[in-house]
């Protein structure tokens, strides 16, 4: 049989985060070694990219194939990881891959924003590592979210690379399913992957790159027929985390043939045109809370069959933000104490010191200007301790304030699913406002409650407009900030 290595290590990292990622960010969301990537991460992770995988294997491997797991590791967005950490997870995998002996090809799903503490690209630092162990003949396939930054590096190392078409992200197990397909046939010498990258001098981001509304439907329906032609094995287009501030940073284009580079280079061409046609399509513009709130108040017949949910675009936990933006909850409390609202923050000193109260406790604390000085002041909130649970993202407790209920966490928490607030208790149908820090995948899960979403700028490290970002590293000229012509006059690609 022959033997394949399975490794997913995930973390999207904010450059401008002051908050590091650490173990415990892992070991919140999922952590799992060896063996136990079969006997539990599958099961709890069923709809990822390594059940997609396993999941090809089993209906056309035809038992010619073993898969290896070394590990699968996820983090929350945030600031950059920790050295030890990622110390930790490399040396895990490069010491485990050498005791395996014998190895006819890897495959590993990560991010590709991922980042690290005094070191630049740890995603291709770990694939050369692999790569030195495993010999240039052996094939590597990669997955990478669509928010990845492809480096030259990255392409360099591996033999094909593929990637989400959604956005929400709903195609996990479908992006794994693909690649184990590709990586099988590869093995078998039925297919030669020849890949073509393109690298644009585009940075956009934010509300624009939702894959089912305009601009970028057109450009993904365009997408999934491509690989329907004649020899294309797998495209992708990179619209990347713009919250990494790295010397590649951009969008990229990648196409898989096989053994065909003209047509792949032809295909990230076609690729790159579409993104240059949609540059300058408006972000949806962000408001303050005070007008958030003010509109909210003359929607009263939507406040009786739904809520309206807040999405708080400058503490983006699910894009490194750390979670703990007061101004929303400090508006909430003097400006509008008649709207009942459920607001998710990170505070770990007051989580842990209330955790030890007994219910019904009347409590006060002190929340916010911990972790992010800058942006957030701490304020004064009293309320009644009515709820603790173990979660996801530590210990977690409710505190009713008036009409506030305000939902503390240990760690950062995007709030992605309304099940976070129902299985706190909390009805959503009975809420006039629930505050989110996810961008996308709110929108889908929240659909079924939501009757008005509100965008809401305060200050924090995820800002959605990059002419506030504080880049120092990212390659220049690039547009929006500085003006060019067509993304062919300042461009670089490989094949």
């Amino acid at each position: 049989m022959k033997k394949i290595v399975l490794i997913e290590f995930h973390q999207e990292t904010n450059s401008f985060s002051k908050v590091p990622t650490t173990l415990r960010e892992f070991e919140s969301l999922a952590l799992y070694y060896g063996e136990e990537v079969l006997s539990k991460g599958i099961k709890d992770y069923k709809k990822f990219q390594l059940a997609g995988f396993l999941k090809a294997l089993e209906r056309y491997g035809q038992h010619r194939f073993e898969a290896i797991p070394v590990l699968a590791a996820w983090a929350t967005s945030g600031g950059p990881i920790q050295p030890d950490v990622y110390e930790h997870f490399h040396n895990y995998i490069i010491e485990n891959i050498k005791k395996i002996g014998r190895i006819d090809a890897v495959y590993l799903s990560m991010h590709g924003a991922m980042g690290v503490q005094g070191l630049r690209d740890p995603e291709s630092h770990l694939l050369g590592a692999i790569r030195k162990i495993v010999g240039d003949k052996i094939p590597i396939g990669v997955s990478y979210d669509l928010h990845a930054n492809i480096t030259a590096e990255k392409v360099n190392l591996c033999t094909f690379i593929n990637a989400y078409h959604t956005n929400p992200h709903r195609d996990h197990f479908k992006v794994g399913y693909k690649a184990a397909r590709l990586l099988m046939d590869t093995l078998d010498g039925t297919v030669q992957p020849t890949m073509a990258f393109l690298k644009m001098p585009l940075l956009k981001g934010g509300g624009m790159t939702i894959d089912f509304l305009k601009p970028m439907r057109r450009v993904f329906k365009i997408l999934k027929r491509m690989e329907k032609r004649p020899g294309v094995l797998s495209v992708s287009n990179f619209m990347s985390h713009i919250w990494l501030d790295d010397e590649e940073l951009g969008w990229s284009c990648i196409a898989v043939t096989d053994n065909n580079p003209a047509l792949a280079s032809a295909l990230t061409e076609e690729i790159a045109d579409l993104n240059w046609s949609v540059r300058d399509h408006k972000h949806p513009e962000p408001v303050s809370v005070e007008d958030a709130v003010q509109s909210l108040l003359r929607m009263k017949w939507r406040r009786n069959f739904g809520t309206a949910v807040f999405c708080d675009t400058s503490d983006i936990v699910a894009a490194g933000g750390p979670g703990e933006n007061t101004h929303i909850l400090n508006y909430l409390m003097h400006k509008a104490p008649e709207l009942r609202a459920y607001v998710p923050l990170r505070d770990a000193t007051e989580v842990q010191r209330v955790y030890e109260l007994p219910i019904g406790q009347p409590v006060t604390l002190s929340l916010g200007g911990k972790l992010e000085k800058e942006y957030n002041k701490s304020i004064i909130f009293n309320g009644l301790l009515i709820l603790k649970e173990e979660t996801h993202f530590g210990k977690t407790a409710v505190v009713q304030g008036d009409n506030i209920f305000l939902v503390l966490t240990e760690l950062p928490c995007p709030a992605f699913s309304p099940k976070f607030f129902s299985r706190l208790k909390l009805n959503l149908w009975k809420a006039d406002i629930v505050v989110v820090k996810n961008l996308f995948p709110f929108r889908l899960l929240y659909a079924l409650y939501n009757r008005k979403t509100f965008n809401i700028r305060t200050a924090g490290t995820t800002d959605l407009d990059v002419h506030n970002l504080n880049y120092k590293k990212i390659p220049r000229p690039i547009y929006p900030l500085d003006k060019i012509v067509h993304w062919r006059s300042s461009v670089s690609s490989k094949t």
